[in-house]
């Protein structure tokens, strides 16, 4: 067949059986009766004299429609008294105009804006498509950047955006980078000379940051380590050393000093990260400077820092040595130079999360360089996703509800020279406490009113005789004996006889829990007395039976169970005794 196999073939270039669709500004393929066609369709075959509004066109062409007035009824050219079939078009192809409609000179305007729109569709789709290859391969280059070392399965395994998070961050004083080997030490391995560890709430609403002191004396545990070749190596603990050494020495890693954070405040924490001199230098300087005030002149020899009082931008190498200062403030140790890190950090922090910063592509570019080159990672956060998804949680947060404190410490009582400090028992512990409890050290509501008097109206109401209370006891994480040792006390000294202990729960839990049917409310409320138990501890569900066929409570000795006799309310905000600051508040170095 001829005429692509399917119209006539009768001297017609098969060219001229394409016509113009005005509604799409594309031509299409018509095969419609056999009266003849124009050589050229469209807008360049001129309407004859006399087709005018309402006049018969010459050679039995139909009367031209008023302007905008559907042409679906136009008859056919041949026939003006007939109705023509639908044209058969091809698949997919809008619906071919009647050709009383063809011709008229705005179509060629509406074709010309037609292939402007789809050249510049196409363009765009071309650069869209470019943008997002250069998107990924800017991402892998980002991966390519970050450096990460293998937590040694002392970590929980990463964080989880639905649980707290706890995210330990250590700054070695390692004199790698350019310009750093001057600072002194320069062969040294690097120690954990400044560390955080970063507690950011279940429901984001606020956080604390603790900082260890690198001189608290601490036990330093043993560290399952893995080797370059691939191999594990346990690293010797030691007693009595100082913090800092938990990093660097004897071929420590950062999960060591995981490990002896673990230790020390009974939180394991669920990443790492570790930055160096440099970190300082060009995080500060990617996001234009971070401010600083100080009360005083510092003029620092060992940090090579030089200030007037009052407020400063400082970036770069300034910055640096602003971290590193500890003579010229306070009391000239340790501790007077924690306060000054945490000052400065408050300052990147309030930068971070700034318009200026946020609106920046460019220095949002320099954050991402700088922040992948200059910390190093555990594994658990090795890709930048991983890193996006941890910065979208921590982003969440209010620096009015990020808080700042030190671990309370007293100086070492064994030391005629005073150099290093020992943890202070009647205060850390509480501390580690509301953390580990996820208070907050601001005043900020964690829950809902409505859940929390819900909470609160457990412990309300009529208690039962201790003599009426009927509970099994199980050990659920509880150091071993704890179950036999609460039985006796309850037993021998507060007059609970109807008790037993009935072995170890199915798991272990974090928290001690009373579970209690709605008729044992009373029964729940005086044992909740008897052990110091808080609202939230208690578990309205169902009774058990005991060992002799009667309804009793359960006890579920947890993680925080202390000892008989012990209290485990906990309490719902910080004591007001505790030193903190806050990174909304701007505050002078003394």
């Amino acid at each position: 067949m001829d005429a692509q196999g399917r119209g006539r073939a009768e001297n017609i270039d098969p060219a001229d059986q394409w016509v113009l669709n005005p509604d799409t500004g594309e031509y299409e393929l018509r095969l419609g009766p056999s009266a003849p066609q124009s050589a050229v369709p469209g807008p360049r075959n001129p309407r004859p004299p006399g087709a005018g509004r309402g006049r018969p066109a010459p050679s039995g062409r139909a009367p031209e429609r008023e302007r905008g007035t559907p042409d679906r009824d136009a008859p056919d050219r041949e026939s003006p008294d007939r109705e023509v079939p639908p044209q058969r078009r091809r698949r997919g192809a809008p619906e071919e105009p009647p050709p009383g409609r063809r011709g008229r000179r705005p179509a060629k305007k509406k074709s010309r804006t037609k292939k402007v729109l789809l050249w510049t569709g196409g363009t765009m789709a071309f650069v869209v498509l470019a943008a997002g290859t250069a998107g990924y391969l800017y991402l892998e280059h980002l991966n390519d950047n970050i450096q990460s070392v293998s937590d040694d399965g002392a970590s929980t395994g990463g964080f989880s955006k639905d649980k707290a998070i706890n995210i330990l961050l250590i700054g070695t004083d390692k004199r790698t980078g350019s310009g750093n080997d001057g600072y002194g030490d320069a062969g040294s391995e690097g120690h954990a000379d400044t560390t955080l560890l970063l507690h950011v709430s279940k429901d984001r609403s606020n956080a604390t940051a603790l900082s260890i002191p690198r001189d608290l004396i601490v036990d330093v545990p043993d560290c399952p380590t893995q080797q370059e070749d691939g191999s594990e190596k346990i690293i010797p603990g030691s007693t009595g050393a100082r913090f800092n050494t938990s990093l660097g020495q004897d071929g420590r890693t950062p999960s060591c000093t995981m490990r002896t954070v673990t230790e020390l405040t009974g939180i394991t924490p669920d990443n790492f990260m570790v930055a160096d001199f440099n970190a300082v230098k060009t995080l500060t300087s990617a996001v234009g400077g971070v401010d600083v005030c100080l009360a005083k002149d510092i003029d620092d020899p060992d940090s090579h820092l030089k200030l007037p009082k009052g407020t400063h931008t400082i970036e770069g190498e300034e910055a640096l040595a602003f971290v590193r200062t500890r003579h010229s403030v306070g009391l000239g140790g340790d501790l007077s130079r924690i306060e000054l890190q945490q000052q400065f950090l408050s300052s990147l922090m309030r930068k971070l999360k700034s318009n200026d910063t946020l609106t920046s592509p460019t220095k949002m570019i320099k954050l991402a360089e700088a922040g992948t080159k200059a910390l190093t990672v555990d594994s658990q956060l090795d890709s930048i996703n991983k890193l996006k998804d941890l910065g979208l949680e921590l982003g969440k947060l209010d620096t009015k509800n990020l808080s700042f404190t030190t671990i309370p410490v007293l100086d070492n009582p064994a030391e005629k020279v005073k150099a290093t400090v020992v943890l202070n028992e009647a205060k850390a512990p509480a501390i580690f406490d509301l953390i580990r409890n996820d208070v907050s050290f601001t005043e900020v509501k964690q829950q809902k009113k409505k859940e929390k008097a819900a909470v609160a109206a457990r412990l309300k109401g009529e208690k039962a005789p201790a003599s009426e209370v009927r509970v099994q006891i199980l050990n659920g994480g509880a150091k071993s004996g704890s179950a036999q040792e609460t039985l006796s006390w309850l037993q021998v000294e507060q007059g609970v006889d109807k008790s037993e202990n009935a072995g170890n729960a199915p798991e272990e839990l974090s928290k001690t829990t009373l579970e209690y049917a709605p008729d044992q409310a009373a029964q729940a409320r005086r044992l909740a007395d008897i052990l110091g138990l808080s609202g939230s501890a208690m578990k309205p569900g169902e009774s058990v039976t005991n060992s002799q066929g009667v309804p009793a409570m359960t006890l579920t000795l947890g993680k925080d169970f202390k000892g008989a006799g012990i209290p485990l309310t906990t309490p719902d905000k910080a004591p007001d005794d505790i030193e903190k600051s806050t990174a909304d508040k701007v505050e002078c170095a003394k």
